[in-house]
């Protein structure tokens, strides 16, 4: 990198930081956000122990009725067949055990006794029959995950009761990593109810896990109680309130002041501001691997994205380290591998910068001609504006003068769809530890984030290695069929990886078992400090 790029490089930050609200001139480390948060010199007020716990997080954690799953997993308020562990895989939820057949075709799952819905049925085989019968009437849509029987039960034949407390999955095709697939918005219970004809809850959702459910006001908060029947360790808490509270400084204002005691799910907090409230000994971050990765979308259905080289251009053009630590704090970790680093499945793919070669690749598409690239972006996501600026900049200098679009987030997708784009910012999570569910969104033709983002994506040896994939048995040789399609799609480039994003929240230090998960944090845990 030359020293008059690397000097508008610096102008281009300052610049970026400059007009982002929670960051100052002076970057990450010195972020001073006084101008929109709570005055730091006040004491915050007195908190009643002896009252609910609040926490404030940017959504709805809890939509409703019309949302598949009503609420997120975060919540525990419901619980599915299987968990993961802090490795992402999987273990035993409300089924206490499984069996695959020698053939790989059926799995026979033994189901957890003396468990109780919130509504007072019994959970046991016939209950996860009618969770399946639900999910058989069609995908459902949901802010978390689609609940889609197709998309997490791949090839599903047939699904049966064997007793009142076993239950049985037969598959047209081995499946040696279904119960991968299952891990937690995989195989969420519900009581059968809850469910009105169409599938949809007729009410609040009754799960079985250690908080329920007992007041939920759209757009403004989610009451939760401890469930006192549960059948595992008690949650410690007896009431948390999840407040709505979209806007960034706002959250932070209202943690400083006590109003909550903490934040929490995907965007908890900005990075400069978690930096900033670092500072203060009354409290504490906490952090771990995220599920969540940030990506560009390439519209790969018109020039000049339509051509490999202009892709790989890109992705040798961006320095995402200097994306991670300059705007971000240091909270991400850069990749160019479409499959996010929490999965078991992760391939550690090294990640390639080169200026000099990005413009040789562009020279090769454009000659000396200069091309003009619409870039899209979520105008309510504060960070995102000085990020396309940093990566407009050295787009510019590989001969791609870019136009930034912020919109609101439904027009996005309209635009996306429609093919009026050439780059937009986007992040995916994943719903399961299988990779299968990513790779088939992303990579494969019919795949439903290939056309809805107009990627453009066709590749007939990744199409062969899924069809590969979904056949064999062999663990060992499924691991290696991901490796290759990973490895593909870091050269390929059906989107552009940016960075795997980590799970950041903050809380006062009044509260103790405030710890980050892959997702979400263990809200049993929390509770008051002694």
């Amino acid at each position: 990198m030359n020293f008059f790029f690397k000097t508008k490089l610096k102008q281009v930050l300052v610049l970026c930081l400059s007009v982002l609200i929670v960051l100052s001139i002076a970057g990450c480390s010195k972020s001073n956000p006084t101008g929109s948060a709570a005055d730091s010199s006040k004491s915050p007020a007195v908190v009643n122990r002896n009252t609910e716990i609040v926490l404030g997080g940017y959504r709805n954690l809890a939509p409703g009725e019309k949302d598949g799953y009503y609420c997120s997993s975060i919540l525990y308020v419901w619980e599915p067949l299987v968990k993961q562990d802090d490795k992402a895989s999987p273990v035993p939820g409300l089924a206490e055990s499984w069996e695959i057949s020698e053939d790989g075709k059926e799995w026979t799952f033994q189901l957890r006794k003396g468990v109780q819905f919130h509504d007072g049925e019994g959970f046991n085989a016939d209950a996860v029959v009618a969770n399946f019968d639900r999910m058989k009437l069609g995908v459902k849509k949901s802010s978390f995950y689609p609940l889609d029987i197709n998309s997490n039960y791949p090839g599903l034949k047939e699904y049966s009761k064997v007793d009142d407390y076993t239950f049985k999955l037969i598959f047209k095709n081995p499946s040696p990593t279904q119960i991968y697939n299952m891990v937690n918005f995989g195989s969420a219970m519900y009581s059968p109810k809850c469910f009105d004809k169409e599938g949809n809850f007729n009410g609040i959702a009754q799960g079985t896990g250690p908080f329920k459910v007992v007041e939920n006001v759209k757009d403004q908060y989610v009451l939760l109680e401890r469930n006192d029947h549960y059948y595992g360790e008690k949650a410690k808490a007896k009431s948390i309130r999840v407040k709505v509270i979209p806007d960034a400084d706002t959250r932070f204002s209202a943690l400083k002041s006590a109003e909550i005691m903490g934040v929490l799910d995907l965007k908890a907090i900005p990075a400069s501001l978690a930096v900033e409230l670092k500072k203060d000994p009354d409290f504490a971050l906490t952090t771990n691997k995220s599920t969540m990765i940030r990506f560009l979308g390439v519209n790969g259905t018109k020039f000049p994205f339509n051509d490999l080289r202009m892709r790989q251009a890109v992705s040798l053009a961006l320095n995402r380290q200097s994306i991670v630590t300059d705007l971000y704090c240091g909270f991400g970790s850069p990749t160019t591998n479409i499959l996010n680093y929490s999965t078991p499945f992760y391939k550690e793919i090294p990640v390639k910068e080169n200026l000099e070669k990005a413009k040789a690749l562009v020279k090769a598409v454009l000659g000396d001609k200069r091309c003009e690239i619409v870039y899209l972006i979520n105008g309510s996501e504060s960070t995102q504006k000085p990020e396309a600026e940093l990566i407009a900049a050295w787009l510019s200098e590989i001969g791609l003068d870019v136009k930034i679009q912020p919109l609101e987030y439904a027009t996005m997708k309209e635009e996306m769809k429609s093919g009026n784009h050439n780059l937009v910012r986007l992040q995916q999570g994943l719903s399961n530890s299988e990779p299968f569910t990513i790779f088939n969104r992303f990579m494969l033709t019919s795949g439903d984030h290939n056309k809805n983002y107009s990627l453009g994506y066709n590749n007939s040896e990744v199409e062969k290695l899924m069809k590969e994939a979904a056949a064999t048995l062999d663990m060992e040789k499924r691991k290696e069929i991901y490796n290759q399609i990973q490895q593909i799609s870091s050269e390929d480039f059906p989107v552009i990886p940016l960075f795997n994003d980590v799970t950041l929240m903050a809380y006062s230090t009044k509260l103790t078992g405030y710890e980050a998960k892959l997702y979400g944090l263990e809200l049993p845990n929390v509770a008051w400090a002694e």
